[in-house]
């Protein structure tokens, strides 16, 4: 899986340092090309000579390469590559990679890089359990880092591990998980729509709800880990939440009239479209220009209903497209699914119910249940991180069969 792949790897000041040639010979050796970028203090442990020679390439290590003016660019790396693997990383460095403090080549290229960063802790133990280092490790967590966690060889969720650095084929085997993983949905165009919409009432109310966007922003990042291009129609959320992967294309709108006209702009142009936004059915008739002003009258706001995305994109789905939609409901759950999953013509629909215990809104967890027209599959709860990976799974297996 590593065939053609361009791998920047980032050596730092760590006794460890040796083990980076050893990486280098596997990754060369399973046809990966290999672009070494070291730290100051990474060549008083191994000369860039040595590595050169492995790697056939010079050696990145100062921001200008000669005297003349010649520099050496770290956004250029950062777009050439496939992925970036820091092995070994110093306490020193992960520190400087949380917090953005970028005064060497190493830092600036982790800075400027788009494709997904693998980083191998390499320290003692003490160290690596203080806790300045685990927040550190936590942040690169939060920026959606990979750490290939010391002394089990497993990209970390929970941070328990060793302090001294993975071996190298534990390593170079966690870069070859990842791209075999990412080849499911290589070449695929999905959209996605994420989060409430807000249908204005004048310049300072709305009708909405209480979706948060975080099923949607899990399914946008695992379906862009796997190597999907990724539409990404996002309703008002909090400013907080960022999507992680340059393969999503972020596009905000507020109303329900606004996701419709990207919705039936891009589809046609998408394999998949996973409808995960909780759209306003209705939206007032008359939108004020000023703040309505309280009369201590009844007030009376007409309703018509907004554009069926889900049944537009429906009517529009051509032969070999897919189409996945959800049904959050309160009764009669399971029924109220398979209606819709017809109606809309869906070719799966995830129900989840407000009835269940940490599913729905606002929530970190969801339960759902996954049904065709022919089957159903129930869930367990789960983080919704995994419930993405359950839902993308159930999508790569149709388009499998579709081929």
């Amino acid at each position: 899986m590593l065939q053609g792949k361009k791998i920047v790897l980032g050596i730092t000041g760590s006794i460890a340092a040796y083990k980076s040639c050893l990486i280098i010979r596997q990754l060369i050796k399973k046809g990966a090309e290999v672009q070494v970028v070291i730290t100051p203090a990474g060549k008083e442990f191994i000369t860039p000579i040595t590595l050169s020679a492995l790697t056939h390439k010079p050696v990145i290590s100062e921001f200008f390469s000669q005297r003349d003016g010649t520099w050496n660019s770290h956004v250029d790396i950062g777009l050439w590559a496939d992925a970036m693997l820091i092995a070994p990383a110093t306490a020193s460095t992960i520190g400087k990679m949380a917090n953005g403090i970028a005064d060497n080549m190493l830092i600036t290229t982790y800075l400027s890089m788009k494709a997904p960063v693998f980083v191998a802790p390499a320290m003692d133990l003490d160290m690596y359990a203080h806790p300045s280092t685990q927040k550190n490790l936590q942040t690169l967590l939060s920026y959606g880092n990979h750490i290939i966690e010391p002394g089990t060889g497993f990209l970390a969720s929970t941070l328990e591990g060793k302090g001294r650095m993975e071996e190298p084929e534990n390593i170079v085997a966690q870069l070859e998980s990842f791209f075999a993983k990412g080849e499911t949905m290589r070449g695929k165009k999905v959209l996605i729509t994420a989060g409430p919409t807000y249908e204005k009432i004048d310049p300072v109310r709305f009708i909405g709800n209480y979706s948060s966007g975080k099923m949607g922003f899990a399914l946008a990042e695992e379906c862009a880990s796997r190597g999907a291009e990724v539409e990404f129609v996002c309703g008002p959320v909090s400013s907080s939440m960022k999507t992680q992967n340059p393969r999503i294309h972020r596009i905000d709108v507020e109303s329900a009239k606004q996701m419709y006209a990207v919705c039936v702009e891009k589809y046609p142009q998408m394999d998949s479209a996973i409808l995960c936004a909780a759209v306003a059915d209705f939206t007032p008739d008359n939108v004020a220009d000023q703040k309505i002003k309280r009369t201590g009258d009844d007030m009376i706001i007409r309703l018509t209903p907004n554009p069926d995305i889900a049944a537009s994109l429906g009517k529009m789905k051509k032969e070999g497209q897919q189409l996945v939609g959800f049904a959050l409901e309160t009764n009669d759950e399971e029924s109220n699914a398979q209606g819709k999953l017809k109606r809309k013509n869906f070719d799966f629909i995830v129900l989840n119910s407000l009835n269940d215990k940490g599913a729905g809104f606002r929530t970190d967890t969801n339960k759902i249940t996954i049904i065709t027209a022919e089957s159903k599959e129930e869930f367990p709860l789960k983080s919704k991180a995994d419930v993405a990976k359950d839902i993308v799974n159930k999508l790569v297996a149709l388009q499998t069969c579709n081929k």
